[in-house]
């Protein structure tokens, strides 16, 4: 049980049960116009940065949505994750290896990947100690100068996207608490959550867990609350995508950088082990 009530242990149970019956690949690719966004940013947010043939480990990586397109790309890629349902369906793709495990215990060798991606662990670990222990993992199996791509979900895009679907009499105290702290988790069905960062802070554990912070993305940029709201419109997605891009170029560097990112619902730090 965690110091403000949350035990992580039935929190890890809800995460497995809620992403047996969820489908990411529809999520991310066909059930909504800031899906296919946030998708496309990632795709081309990585590509610019891999080199060709990396070693990637896809931590948390569900059915192997953003696996299946790098190993189309000719890396060499491993999945791991908590949900075996998950898992299986990306064994079935049948282009990389795909394992059960827990981002917080790694079952990788020291220095084995040229990259990681945490796309999904820390939004469900509700203590701090645990987002760093999974950290600390993923920089573990980083070699020196590697790449660490690690997603958090905005506490601000989460509460403003609440207020526009529900109304603003409807914010209880748990979703202030939210805006306050970034702890909310539900083990009583729906989306298990865990916790929601700032940019500030995804940063701060990142650097804690020993990466240099090389850029901040917020990928469905700040219309994406609205976005979601929208069947899959490739028309709609490829002008936000412009806008997003066009936005980050613009800011990206200066003190609006951070700010400008707090406004989408999933932010991703680019960075690089340290070199010893």
């Amino acid at each position: 049980m965690t110091a403000d009530g949350v035990d992580q242990s039935a929190l890890d149970d809800a995460v497995v049960a809620f992403y047996t019956d969820a489908d990411e690949d529809s999520r991310i690719q066909g059930s909504s116009t800031s899906g296919l966004v946030e998708f496309t940013r990632v795709q081309r947010l990585l590509r610019a940065r891999l080199e060709p043939g990396s070693r990637v480990l896809d931590v948390g990586g569900a059915t192997g949505v953003h696996s299946r397109w790098l190993a189309a790309d000719g890396h060499r890629v491993t999945l791991i994750d908590p949900v075996p349902q998950q898992v299986e369906r990306a064994a079935g793709i049948g282009t990389f290896e795909a394992l059960v495990g827990d981002a917080r215990r790694l079952p990788f060798d020291d220095g084995c990947a040229d990259a990681v991606l945490l796309f999904g662990p820390l939004y469900h670990l509700a203590e701090r100690q645990d987002r760093l222990g999974a950290l600390t993992e993923a920089v573990r199996v980083l070699r020196p100068g590697g790449l660490l791509f690690a997603q958090g979900i905005s506490r601000l895009a989460a509460l403003s996207t609440e207020a526009a679907i529900f109304g603003y009499g409807q914010l209880d105290a748990a979703l202030w608490e939210l805006l306050r702290t970034g702890r909310w988790a539900s083990t009583a069905g729906g989306f298990p959550g865990g916790h929601f960062h700032t940019v500030a802070e995804l940063r701060d554990e990142v650097a804690e867990a020993g990466c240099v912070v090389e850029s901040v993305h917020g990928l469905e940029g700040p219309h994406a609350g609205a976005l979601d709201l929208l069947a899959a419109d490739e028309q709609v997605a490829e002008a936000a995508l412009e806008l997003a891009e066009r936005l980050e170029q613009r800011v990206m560097g200066s003190r609006l950088g951070d700010a400008v990112a707090e406004y989408s619902p999933h932010v991703m730090v680019v960075a690089r082990r340290v070199i010893d």
